[in-house]
């Protein structure tokens, strides 16, 4: 088998790890200047807010293990492909040579065993280190059951390593991944973490997880709270959310249609909450066990509790801002800067970056509402016109990505 054709094969099982999202694009050239090329290339996103291409691939997709929702299962009739580490490196260079990609997000089945796999991954990126004196971003992925002296050794090369917990409970792990344990899992994650505080260039980047969302029963609450768990204890960058992609038929996977990717949705505005706002799961929730599909978390949260509202924006605190459905960190920053200067109006608070459409509904400047609109006391009323409203542009306006709130909520984080 050519190389050509192991990056396609392992190229396109990569593409269900959401660590980053795929490009998608199949468009064929042969002239101009750049390039699509589909196999393994994807996008990811810096801190600063950059678009990056990394070069996304498995080491290989032969598996010991059956994991029920997994196209890589052993149990699975697919074409198989094994690269060695000097083909990725040779990829990847010659990839970032021609200006293709900026870094490496390198992952694995388990072949022959967890051991030989992270070796594998280990002779990769050393290669890449030293013989190439490759610098650029890397990724790797942190075998479970792998030697902890192993994942050390990789943890000095890469910039930043993942495990992934795929599942939110013990009783899902054992059902849908039964060569799996809890244990396998955690350890290497706690390893990383302990070894992070206490070597400064061990994982620079951090380390992150994925989690697969719709597979079992497992409710948005016991999710959530998973998570929060994890970026408390072992100081994750990020908890990724996967809605599952039907692969097999299997009969241990919870019968029911693919989840909307609205609720992936939700399940990351709330994961940005618990991180950036300083929610936590319990507030989030409360009695409910799953996030509501029609509103986000935050107006969830608000219109539990009407009795804070509305917030008067030139006396409220930061921590009372933030709360304000539509005023996101910087607007609320911007908010208690600008109002030392002079009393806020709504036009400043447009200006400001508050999304108005639905703080309105919230909040107060200098004593009046918006537009002398009267503040609804029943979270029902407050509810509907909310839906209401954005039905209504959704109907009468044309569709448009910069619009979206998907594409505020992440650029401005303005949630």
């Amino acid at each position: 088998m050519d190389i050509l054709e192991k990056l396609q094969i392992l190229g396109a099982a990569a593409k269900y790890d959401v660590s980053c999202a795929s490009s998608g694009s199949k468009r064929e050239t042969n002239y101009g200047i750049g390039s699509t090329f589909t196999a393994g290339i994807c996008h990811s996103w810096t801190d600063d807010g950059r678009c990056i291409s990394l070069l996304k691939v498995l080491f290989t997709n032969e598996c010991l293990f059956d994991c029920a929702y997994c196209i890589n299962r052993k149990s699975n009739d697919i074409k198989r492909a094994t690269f060695t580490p000097y083909e990725v490196a040779e990829l990847t260079m010659n990839f970032y040579k021609r200006n293709y990609i900026e870094g490496l997000f390198l992952s694995s089945a388990i072949k022959n065993s967890p051991d030989w796999t992270m070796e594998m991954l280990y002779k990769t990126v050393y290669l890449l280190r030293y013989k190439y004196q490759f610098n650029g971003y890397i990724h790797v992925k942190a075998i479970p059951y792998a030697s902890l002296d192993l994942i050390r050794r990789t943890g000095f090369l890469a910039d930043r390593m993942s495990v992934n917990i795929e599942l939110p409970s013990e009783k899902s792990l054992k059902l849908l991944c039964p060569n799996k344990t809890k244990e396998s899992i955690l350890k290497p994650m706690e390893f990383i973490t302990k070894v992070g505080e206490e070597e400064r260039n061990f994982v620079s980047a951090g380390q992150s997880t994925q989690m697969i969302i719709g597979a079992t029963d497992d409710s948005d609450r016991k999710i959530i709270t998973l998570s929060q768990h994890l970026y408390k204890k072992f100081k994750l960058k990020r908890v990724y959310y996967s809605a599952y992609t039907p692969v097999n038929d299997d009969p241990r996977i919870l019968k029911v249609e693919k989840p909307p990717l609205l609720r992936e949705h939700r399940l990351y505005q709330a994961d940005w909450l618990i991180r950036v706002y300083n929610f936590t799961a319990d507030e989030l929730f409360e009695k409910d066990e799953n996030l509501d599909l029609e509103v986000d978390p935050k107006v969830m949260w608000a219109l539990r509790h009407l009795d804070k509202f509305p917030v008067e924006v030139n006396k409220a605190s930061y921590e009372e801002l933030i709360r304000v459905p539509g005023i996101g960190i910087k607007s609320a920053r911007r908010i208690i800067k600008n109002r030392v200067f002079h009393s806020l109006d709504f036009d400043d608070l447009k200006k400001i970056g508050v999304v108005l459409k639905r703080a309105k509904y919230f909040i107060t400047c200098n004593g009046k509402t918006y537009e002398r609109h009267l503040i609804d006391t029943v979270p029902e009323k407050v509810k509907l016109q909310l839906i209401e409203k954005k039905a209504a542009e959704q109907k009468v306006k044309q569709l448009s990505f910069f619009d979206s709130e998907v594409f505020t909520s992440v650029i401005t984080g303005e949630i």
